[in-house]
């Protein structure tokens, strides 16, 4: 019963697939331009994701193949045939003669459309390998609920901005221009760069297309190479399961402090406090400017840099959060890198999502998406640098905090003012290192040349911060290793 109904889907999905492009030969050529790479594009996407999700085993693996003495080439250009007769490619397969003949009846070059079907449908069917290769490799000893609930997110960060930009568009019953030109940018990806050639054979979208193959193609036997040159421990030496996030993560002392950390960020009540607070934050700093009279269209751009702003201080007294468990981390010898990396791979997550969320949201509600590089570039230079000052800060100057299992609205006493500097360190520290950005983002509502400047300008200052953050950081905790642990024992 589920195979027929899964074959009624396809072919109904192969029908759309194919009767929709062969509709679109009266319509404008960016109409039918904006459809094809858009639909193109989000069946490649498919064939990228889909293997990330699947939990079954590969039938063709590669390294079943070890005992036959195939070369890597042979086996690689073998397996990849044998994809062609899937049940998913020969449905893409459909799609891409449609939209071929969609095109040549429409008066573009035959051999122009062809090649870019066949570059499309080899592009999905590389991508498809690649994918699942890797997912062999390295997802399946450790596949979890967790790993599928952070691909999940990643799939919402990409979904919610998307969705946010067609809602924002002015439509009329045309197509939008700002869509076309969103569009013209997704040619120039790996994505749409295929399935664009016929409407715009542009010599940069050719050679992203044909590059696009060259690499999945190498990549592809790589892997083949690698998975018939190398031997795996066996598989209950690599199990991981029961581990929660520890089985995500690398099995590294960076990815182990990640993964306590996760743990905390995700269950502990003083660290979801905090988060709690940050949504009443962007919200509250919006009324007063709104009773003042500013425009709507300016006041939804304040919460985005507020929330990078507050997002990247958060962990300014992350190890104090630990208690007594930091001795886990003194006596074990764990690096000072490895810990302040660690600790940071969860609010960095987090803030990721949040502003990839709320940064299109702001901006569609502006509704101007040309500063929508600028809101990248100062959030970026906000939330990196904070995160930067914040590894100093945690362990330079640790405060006294709740305990584990205490209210997280208990204020502990404090016997000096160190923390309290700390912490508005962090923050003055974040504001003052991307005044440059902000004036740039500034400048950039006169100006448009300086939208560049503002993007790549709060994107390399947050990492420079970052970066330098980390350093000293792990130097400070590597020097004042038991002074911490009595610290955090007396808090």
């Amino acid at each position: 019963m589920r195979t027929a109904l899964g074959l009624v889907v396809l072919v109904a999905a192969v029908a759309v697939g194919c009767g929709g492009p062969l509709q679109l030969q009266t319509v404008s050529a960016d109409t039918a331009g904006v459809v094809t790479v858009l639909s193109g594009s989000a069946i490649t996407l498919g064939f990228v994701v889909a293997p990330l999700f699947g939990g079954s085993g590969d039938p063709m693996d590669p390294r079943a193949f070890r005992g036959f003495g195939l070369s890597s080439g042979r086996l690689a250009a073998a397996l990849a045939a044998a994809g062609m007769l899937t049940v998913p490619v020969l449905a893409q397969t459909a799609v891409a003669v449609c939209f071929a003949v969609l095109w040549i009846r429409r008066g573009a070059q035959w051999p122009v459309a062809v090649v870019a079907a066949a570059l499309g449908l080899i592009t999905c069917l590389l991508a498809a390998r690649v994918l699942r290769s890797v997912a062999g490799l390295f997802l399946a000893p450790r596949r979890s609920r967790e790993l599928t609930g952070a691909l999940l997110v990643g799939l919402l960060v990409l979904v919610i901005p998307v969705a946010v930009f067609l809602v924002s568009l002015q439509w009329n019953g045309r197509i939008p221009g700002t869509l076309v030109e969103a569009v013209r940018i997704l040619a120039l990806t790996p994505l749409g760069a295929a399935w664009a050639l016929p409407w715009r054979p542009a010599a940069l979208t050719i050679v992203i297309a044909v590059g696009t193959v060259v690499l999945l193609a190498a990549a592809w036997w790589a892997l083949v190479h690698r998975a018939l040159h190398t031997v795996e421990p066996p598989a209950a030496a690599r199990g991981m399961g029961g581990l929660g996030w520890f089985a995500v993560t690398p099995g590294t002392p960076a990815g182990a402090v990640a993964a306590r950390s996760l743990l905390y960020w995700l269950t502990d009540a003083r660290y979801l406090a905090n988060l709690a607070v940050l949504p009443v934050i962007a919200v509250v700093a919006m009324v007063p400017l709104m009773i003042v009279g500013q425009p709507f269209a300016w006041v939804v751009l304040v919460p985005a840099p507020l929330l990078a702003l507050f997002l990247g201080w958060l962990p300014h007294n992350d190890l104090a959060y630990d208690s007594t468990a930091i001795w886990l981390h003194v006596a074990s010898g764990v690096r000072g890198i490895s810990d302040r990396v660690g600790r940071l791979i969860p609010v960095g997550v987090i803030g990721t999502v949040v502003l990839a969320v709320v940064i299109p949201v702001s901006v569609g509600l502006h509704g101007d998406w040309a500063v929508a590089p600028v809101m990248v570039g100062v959030c970026a230079s906000l939330f990196l640098s904070g995160l930067g000052f914040s590894s100093i800060a945690s362990a330079a100057a640790p405060s006294p905090v709740t305990h584990p299992g205490d209210s997280p609205f208990r204020q502990p006493e404090r016997t000096g003012s160190g923390g309290a500097l700390a912490q508005g360190g962090v923050l003055l520290g974040s504001l003052l290192v991307s005044i440059p950005a902000v004036w740039w983002g500034w400048l950039s509502f006169a100006d448009r040349r300086f939208v560049g400047v503002a993007f790549w300008g709060g994107l390399l200052i947050g990492a420079a911060v970052l970066a330098v953050g980390l350093a000293i950081g792990a130097l400070v905790f590597e020097r004042r290793g038991s002074r911490l642990l009595e610290l955090a024992e007396a808090a």
